[in-house]
């Protein structure tokens, strides 16, 4: 599970725990992040 904040045009990921993990620039590149950060953590 993540937390999505929108923040000044660019979007933050969160962990359950408010660590960050990364942020994107557009939705498109969200999913992609999301994508890539999965398959590295599995």
């Amino acid at each position: 599970m993540f937390s999505v904040k929108y923040v000044r045009g660019h979007i933050q990921v969160y962990d359950l725990r408010g660590n960050f993990l990364f942020s994107a620039d557009s939705e498109r590149e969200l999913r992609e992040e999301m994508m890539e950060y999965a398959q590295s953590a599995a």
